[in-house]
Parts: C-alpha cells; structure tokens; sequence
C-alpha cells in the first residue's frame, strides 16, 4: 500500500450514510467499552494494560537473554577438543569427548571444533557437569539412519556456532529406533537450553518429527539456517528466540513453535513464547506459520510467511517494528488458541490458550461461518450495492455510534484475555479466513498495516471480539462486506464502505475533495468492502473511493464514537 500524507496531520472521524460507522463488529452482541476497557460476557480486558514494547511484552516470560549472551563468548582455540569424522568413523584429539565407531560421544563442558561428514552415525551430549558444552560445526555434514544427528540428552548449556566460511549438514531418521517420551526428535535436538551462533551454513532435514527442537529454551542468533521436516520446522519448549541471521523454514506442522503448554515455569514466569527480535526470518508451513502459546513478539525481524493455514498464532502479539508478511489459508494473525486445520484438512486441537473462533471445518473458514440465524447478519450471497447497508445487516453496536469498540466474532462470544497490538512496522496479510484476529482486544497504534481480506461471507477482514482500535499509524483493511468490523472509541479518523464486487487487479485508491490520493492499493483478490483509518483523514471532508480511476462511492469524514 502507498500514502500520499499531505500535512498537516489531522485527527479525523467518518460519518455518513455510506460509512459503516454503526458497525461496531460482526455480530449484536457487541463488546462494551468504558474508560479503554472491553467487556463481554464474564471476561474483562483492561485495553491500558495491554503490553505495547517490547520490554512489557517480555518483562514477565522466563530470561531468554542469559543463553543469548553465551553466543557472544569467545574461547581459545587452543583448547578446542577436535572431532573428525570420516564417513563410518570419527577420531578425537582432546579431552571430553570419545568415538565409537560412528557414534561420538561427548560426556564433559568444553568446546568440541567438528569437522567431516558421518554417512550413518551421531554426535551425542551427555555431560553431568555444569558448565557450557560448545559445539562449532566446521564442514560437518552428519546423517543417522536410527535417530538424531546430534542429540543432547544432558548439559548445563549448549551452544552450537556454524564456523565463518562453514558449509554444514543434518540429516536424522526416517524412523527413530527409540521412540520414548524423553527420547530425542528431531535432527537436531536438545533436552536442555541451547544457543545457535555463527556466520556458516546449516541445513536441517527433519525425516522423522522436527528439525531443531530444545525441551527447554532455544535461541537463534546467527548463521545462514534452512530447516525441512515432516513435523514442526523449529521448536522451543520454554521459549524459542530469533535474535540475528536467516532462518528459513519448510514444515509440514508449525513452521516455529513455542509449545510449553504449562502456562508458568517453577518461578512463576510465563513460558511458550516466541520473540522474532532481529534476523530474517521465511515460512512456509502446513500449520500456524509462527505459533506461540503465550506470547508472540515481532520487535526488528523481516518475516515472511509464504504459506500456512494460521500465519502467527498467540494469545497476546505485538508487532513493534520490523516487516512482516503473512500469507494464510485461514486467520492471518489469531491472538487467541484453541482449534485449527491443517492444509490436509485434518485438525489439530490446542486449548491451552483458550477457545479459538478459527475453523476446523477443512474449508479454511472460521467457525463464524455457519448459516445466519433471522435477524443476523448474512455470511454470503450477494455483495451489497454501492451505498447500501449490506442486505439483512442490521446497524451493530448497540446505540450505532460504532462506540463499542468494533466488538465481533459470534453473538454471544466473550472478550478473552488475549491481544493483538500492532505498534509499528510495515504489516501485510493475505488471508482466506479472518485477516487480523484477536478474541480479546486488537489495537493498532502505529505503523502501516495492509490487510487483504476473505473473499467469502463467513469471515471478517478485521474481527475482534473485543475492542477494535486504531490510534496512530494507518491501517487498509479491504475484503469481503460481510462481518465488516470498524474502529471503534478512542479510534484515530477512519472511513468505512461497501460496494458491488471489484475483481483482483482493481486499482482501489481513496482520494480527499481536492483529488489528492490518501491511500491506494492494488487489489488481490476480489473485494466488496474498504476500512481506512489514517490521521491523514480530516473530519467533515468528502472522500471518494475509485476503481482504477472511476468513482465507486463517497464518504464524509466524521467521528467515530
């Protein structure tokens, strides 16, 4: 999406028999807002205490930052132990470690330079001692026909660095001879907390289960890192963190996961979540595209998710700056848990984070989309003419001055204790189900948010069950009319309308009363409905809305709430 943002900036509202500024949200029952609290049902979000850095975010979820720092440590090489492999032996010089056969055994903390390719065999770590187990991959290119290709079953802390200029390889099982609980699971894997560092290469191939998976923390923060694998590409238990490098993943499951489903550790720190703080960061998966049980954060990192069902999953994300673009077959960003279906049409059921309005249908549409009940609002059928309400859609919100908050999801449905909260960063979705989801609150406060909304009536481009605000940055949300969700109180000006279907390609441009283009985007699909919140809108001005330079509607600027 381009703006053209004349100065000077001016805080404008939309009113008007073409502007939906009584739709409030998808269905009657509407959240109430009072004093930036939303309230539904018996769950209340305080929208102000709602995390809105980084910092907040973060302030309470087990330290990630004591494993990132061991990437930084330096080390004399002279003290290296030096593992070399050669196709179905390895020799070892140093202390620490041993070979047998094709299995390299490393039973004490130090630092292990490996080197050489293994056609059938393993590295393992099992060291009782506290201290770091460092392992630099320099040229090792290692497969194993029975499990991992690196396991560790026991350290204090590892520490994996790909060496500068280093091209390295895993490769684990088809099928693992031991398929225990604790048993490892993926090609690379760590029963305790373990750092990736470096400037090399690494490719991970997942035959079996997961790609990367740590039981406890995991944090990337380097090396050039492409991951395959059947199951989920690269999994944390605790905490999973991308601090630096590339990461490119390729998963049948969950491209990145944080899965501790515990809620808190011993200490009483939240845990399973997933922080994208630096780095590049490429999916394409068959599940969730990023899943976090609790928290997820977008704070600095490029991520792109080319292919998933859900693209980023938690039940509170904020995206504080950095690029993200999510591509989805179903909800584009879901601040919530629950229920969601894979490419296949299979469902996964995950109720940790609490009940999900995504589907588990197969179709790749939320569970909203059901036939509607007399009186409700349609999920289909024809598109509504240009300047009429959508047909059967009766005004939401209660008093229809939109001030409640831009409440959706079902009749009924409560406001839980989840968020969405859009700071800053270029933000792009392309979504088949709901756009940007939270079954709590959904806030934007700034950057520039493009949303490519579902061309079917049984989603929303924008659905919260919660309050819908937008209060700093720009946000374009175009869809189906279907659903529609407004800003709601405390929202920065926004304009609202509906018309007759433009076809993918359509040139959509909102201009002023002087002919000045404020927003425009090329569509992507076809598209009944346009929601364009901007500070560059000026209350009591006419907007028109084009298709590719031919008037579809008009609109006048008011207030929202």
């Amino acid at each position: 999406m381009k703006l053209r943002r004349p100065r000077p900036f001016l805080t404008a509202t939309i009113s008007g028999a073409l502007v939906l500024g009584a739709l409030a949200g998808c269905s009657t029952a509407a959240a109430e807002t009072t004093s930036g609290t939303s309230s539904t049902g018996t769950t209340t979000t305080t929208i102000s205490e709602v995390a809105t850095t980084t910092d907040d975010a973060l302030a309470d979820n087990e330290d990630y930052t004591d494993l990132a720092a061991l990437a930084d440590e330096t080390w004399d090489t002279a003290d290296e132990t030096t593992v070399s492999l050669d196709g179905d032996s390895a020799t070892v010089s140093g202390d620490g470690a041993t070979a047998d056969g094709s299995t390299v055994t490393i039973s004490a903390p130090g630092t292990y330079r490996i080197s050489g390719t293994l056609d059938d065999g393993q590295v393992v770590v099992s060291s009782e001692a506290d201290g770091l187990v460092r392992l630099v991959l320099d040229g090792a290119d290692i497969t194993s026909s029975t499990s991992s290709a690196i396991a560790v079953t026991q350290a204090d802390d590892v520490s994996v660095v790909l060496a500068d200029g280093s091209s390295n390889s895993l490769t684990d099982a088809a099928t693992y001879e031991d398929t225990s609980e604790d048993a490892p699971n993926a090609a690379l894997f760590s029963a305790d907390s373990m750092v990736i560092s470096g400037t090399g290469s690494l490719d991970v191939t997942g035959n079996a289960n997961d790609g990367i998976a740590s039981k406890d923390g995991l944090v990337i923060a380097g090396g050039d890192i492409t991951v395959t694998a059947v199951d989920d590409g690269v999994r944390g238990k605790d905490f999973l963190v991308v601090t630096g490098g590339t990461l490119d993943v390729d998963a049948e499951d969950d491209g990145l996961k944080a899965d501790n489903e515990d809620g808190t550790n011993d200490d009483g720190e939240t845990v399973g979540y997933a922080a994208l703080l630096g780095g590049t960061v490429t999916v394409a998966s068959g599940d969730d595209g990023v899943h976090a049980e609790s928290d997820l954060v977008i704070d600095g990192a490029t991520v792109t998710v080319s292919e998933s069902v859900e693209g980023l999953e938690g039940a509170h994300i904020l995206v504080a700056s950095g690029t993200v673009d999510v591509t989805s077959s179903d909800d584009g960003f879901n601040a919530a848990g629950g229920t969601s279906t894979t490419t296949d049409g299979t469902t996964t059921t995950d109720d940790t984070a609490g009940d999900d309005t995504a589907a588990d249908t197969g179709t790749g549409q939320d569970s909203a989309a059901q036939p509607p009940a007399d009186g409700e609002a349609p999920t289909g059928g024809e598109p509504p003419t240009s300047g009429t309400m959508p047909d059967g859609q009766p005004p939401q919100g209660g008093d229809g001055g939109g001030g409640a908050g831009g409440g959706g999801g079902m009749p009924g449905e409560a406001a839980g204790d989840f968020s969405l909260v859009i700071t800053g960063g270029d933000v792009t979705v392309d979504a088949g189900g709901d756009g940007l989801d939270s079954n709590g609150t959904l806030t934007v406060s700034g950057g520039d948010v493009t949303v490519f909304g579902p061309t079917d009536g049984g989603n929303g481009t924008l659905d919260s069950a919660g309050a819908l605000t937008v209060d700093g940055g720009t946000l374009l949300a175009v869809g189906t009319s279907s659903m529609l969700q407004t800003p709601g109180d405390g929202s920065e000006g926004w304009v609202a309308a509906t018309f007759d279907t433009l076809v993918a390609g359509t040139e959509l441009t909102v201009v002023d009363s002087n002919g000045n283009v404020v927003a425009e985007v090329t569509l992507t699909k076809d598209t009944q409905s346009v929601v364009l919140a901007s500070a560059d809108l000026t209350t009591g001005d006419t907007y028109t809305v084009q298709a590719d330079g031919a008037e579809v509607t008009s609109v006048t600027a008011g207030e929202a709430g």
